[in-house]
């Protein structure tokens, strides 16, 4: 097949530049023809507010970009990674219009939820699914603190509901789990098109050992990720555990304050992609504590690869990838009492780990190497070509 891979990157690298990368590299491996299309938040501080909001209900300029480029490379397949938001959803019509299928995949909950986490003031906040116009999120300023920039995306959503974007311009959907696949379909997306497929790690990590005697935090430093309820955990377990924190972002300042204060923390701040695999492989298991509804969770994944078993909060789409007992353990969202029972039960039981840590390798190469996604992946796109032939005759 030939394929256009489209994606809009945010000015902090994040989970969904890295998917866009590998997959663009596991279809190439996989011998299809693969094109790439790309655009950069760094473009928005050349810009004016009415020209950002602009662009995210209809950006033209993208529009007649991924046109020229469909053209020019006549693919089977347009896929779009993220959208948002110098693209905007009128990339789809440039596709549709060429007559290619279109696929986009659900990272996060952008299409639903203004600020795409499904969370505010610290809790979640589902106010915005079921409305044709998404109001809360412009009362509550949810996309960046701002009323302005807020309404632009309820604009957007709004603009595009009305039009049947969503339905009719996308052929297939890719959801990262059946959890966050059934987020939209009670939004109203189409079931028929939402298919689960989940991210991926490649090269397969080596696995660790579990020696290192810490627990490990990776990932964003921000309020959904559930950082305040990881340090009252560790401050009440007063030291029981080492606790290394990997990661940057909003809330650095207070992490660093906090883990200077408590016994046992250390916080690393970024580290190199490799150096992690490798902190994460000698951890005696990974915290995942997320309170915002996950759309998936790569880290937990490759801390599965590495064999290191994930305790993690029982909400959304952590709840389907840890399997309680198996693979990890769950606890209660935003529960730091429930967190530090999940640790002694793991650290006071050593037999228990080394069992876990067998069953998240084997979860691993069931579910997410390379070449099983590579194969659904394609499972996606024949569909999304099907899809689109049907429409067109």
């Amino acid at each position: 097949m030939r394929i256009l891979l489209c994606h809009n990157f945010y000015q902090h690298r994040g989970g969904e530049d890295y998917v866009f990368a590998d997959e663009g590299a596991l279809l190439e491996r996989r011998g299809h023809e693969v094109a790439r299309f790309s655009l950069h938040n760094d473009a928005l501080g050349k810009m004016g507010r009415l020209s950002a909001a602009r662009n995210t209900i209809w950006s033209r300029d993208s529009h007649n970009a991924i046109r020229d480029q469909v053209r020019q490379f006549r693919p089977d397949v347009v896929h779009f990674h993220n959208t948002f938001p110098l693209m905007s959803p009128a990339v789809y019509y440039a596709a549709r219009h060429e007559g290619v299928a279109v696929v986009q995949t659900l990272h996060n909950y952008r299409l639903v939820c203004p600020n795409a986490l499904f969370f505010r003031d610290g809790r979640i906040c589902e106010d915005c699914i079921h409305k044709a116009a998404p109001w809360p999120a412009v009362a509550h300023a949810c996309y960046r603190g701002s009323r302005p920039a807020s309404a632009a995306v309820m604009v957007m959503l709004t603009v595009h509901r009305i039009a049947h974007t969503f339905d009719r311009a996308v052929d297939a959907y890719i959801a990262l789990t059946t959890f966050a696949r059934g987020k939209f379909i009670d939004a109203g997306f189409p079931a028929d098109k939402i298919h689960v497929k989940p991210n991926f790690v490649y090269p397969n990590p080596a696995v660790g050992n579990g020696a290192g005697g810490y627990a490990i935090f990776v990932g964003r430093l921000s309020p959904e990720k559930g950082l305040k309820t990881l340090l009252a955990a560790w401050e009440s377990l007063d030291g029981k555990i080492p606790l290394k924190i990997v990661g940057d972002g909003p809330m650095a300042s207070y992490v660093r304050e906090r883990a200077g204060r408590l016994k046992g923390v250390e916080w690393l701040g970024q580290r190199p992609i490799a150096e992690t695999y490798d902190l994460v492989g000698d951890a005696r298991f990974l915290v995942f504590p997320s309170e915002w509804y996950e759309t998936f969770g790569r880290v937990a994944i490759e801390a599965f690869g590495k064999g290191t078993p994930v305790l993690a909060s029982d909400l959304g789409a952590m709840s389907e990838l840890v399997e309680d007992g198996r693979t990890g353990l769950l606890f209660r969202s935003a529960n730091a009492q429930s967190l530090a029972d999940a640790v002694h039960k793991l650290a006071d039981n050593p037999d228990r780990l080394a069992s876990m840590r067998n069953a998240a390798r084997s979860e691993f190469e069931a579910k997410y190497t390379a070449d099983e996604n590579g194969r659904a992946l394609e499972t996606v796109y024949r569909a999304a070509i099907a899809s689109r032939a049907a429409a067109k005759s």
